[in-house]
């Protein structure tokens, strides 16, 4: 946003430098409302927090400037699986009672296309879900329900251009979480009953490797670079919990971090700096709360309170944000949505949504902060 202000500004100085004359002055007043008016579109146009409500089969829509809910898209949306495309003008949502997956128009907030996983007779259970980088490829990571028999333990592969499964990737037990590396190349998916992470190359989707974590992993999420893949480990228990630090250059467990109970969902910070760790908390006190670590010392710099039970957790483009859900337990209402401030790492507002919220994935999309700024798209020649 800085770089883009100077440019702005930059712009603005030659044109001021060249109106010399007051028949020029026309152009200048009309120069100068255009930078306000392109300065005004630029800084409203935030991303929206997608957060699928359970106990309602609803989606809140927040907007991430205000933290109001602006819209509610209601219908057969159940989750826990939910990701944004980086543009932000799609959403994807894994129905776990139906086997399918819904494909929302954010310009519209609109169910648009309903994605059969399965047939009748295979119950795939769809729990997590992940967009390629480009847009191209939505991956979903099936578990199942805890039982094989009921179709297997698979990844499946929808072209987004058709809304088709176009291949199906058998993966370890109970996938819980998987998530794309930035380059689109490669699928990691934690398979929860199989203590294993297994790297899935997306060129032939075929499985490269497999890699032993900590027991019971849930969350994936890889670092900006593609190097570090961190891995949430609940532990059989659960009144621990780790994370596993993956090397993705060598496929191997390079730090186990210890965390708070039962962690859940994580995240990486855009510039790579800081990983965020939702943990849930283990009855009956439940201590739910958000640890923050360090990637450069794998050491926990911060411990956040939190709403009850917490699940998911997504940060916005621009890494200022990191939004919590918290599903409040089955008998504890309202649910809500914890927003850490992550210059001051406090939570600054708590947001209520809808009944039970569970949202696990990349739930933030519209990345305006990756558009290239330059003379030429802009208009000026």
């Amino acid at each position: 946003m800085e770089r883009l202000r100077a440019f702005l500004l930059m712009i603005l100085a030659k044109e001021l430098k060249c109106m010399i004359n007051k028949q020029k002055l026309y152009l200048l007043a009309f120069v100068s409302a255009a930078m306000v008016l392109l300065l005004m579109n630029i800084t409203g146009a935030a991303p929206f927090a997608y957060i699928t409500n359970q106990g309602s089969n609803s989606i809140s829509v927040i907007d991430t400037t205000t933290n109001k809910i602006t819209a509610t898209i209601d219908g057969a949306v159940e989750g826990p699986g939910i990701a944004a495309t980086q543009d932000g003008k799609k959403v994807y949502v894994a129905n776990i009672n139906n086997d399918t997956v819904s494909v929302i128009d954010t310009a519209t907030n609109k169910i648009t296309t309903t994605v059969p996983l399965g047939n009748e007779t295979t119950q795939l259970v769809p729990y997590a879900i992940a967009v390629s980088p480009d847009g191209k490829k939505v991956y979903v990571a099936n578990n199942g329900g805890g039982c094989v028999t009921r179709g297997g333990w698979t990844v499946s592969v929808i072209d987004t251009a058709t809304n088709k499964v176009t291949d199906t990737i058998e993966v370890g037990a109970e996938p819980y979480g998987i998530a794309v590396s930035p380059d689109g190349k490669k699928i990691y998916v934690a398979c929860y009953d199989n203590d294993g992470v297994d790297v899935i190359d997306t060129a032939n989707n075929t499985i490269t490797a497999a890699v032993d974590v900590g027991s019971f992993p849930k969350g994936v999420a890889v670092n900006p670079s593609g190097t570090k893949v961190y891995i949430t480990n609940s532990h059989a228990d659960q009144s621990t919990g780790t994370v596993s630090v993956i090397d993705t250059a060598t496929n191997k467990v390079t730090a186990n971090v210890l965390v708070g109970e039962s962690p859940y969902g994580v995240v990486v910070t855009p510039d790579g700096t800081k990983v965020y760790v939702v943990n849930t908390g283990f009855y009956p006190n439940y201590k739910s709360t958000v640890s923050v670590i360090n990637t450069k010392t794998n050491k926990i710099i911060a411990t956040i309170p939190v709403g009850k039970e917490p699940n998911g957790v997504a940060v916005t483009p621009d890494g200022t944000k990191v939004y919590v859900v918290n599903s409040g337990g089955i008998y504890d209402m309202p649910s809500s949505v914890s927003v850490i401030n992550t210059a001051t790492n406090k939570v600054a507002n708590n947001i209520t949504v809808g009944s039970n919220p569970i949202a696990i994935g990349q739930f933030i999309g519209g990345n305006i902060q990756n558009d290239e700024v330059s003379g030429s798209n802009l208009g000026f020649h």
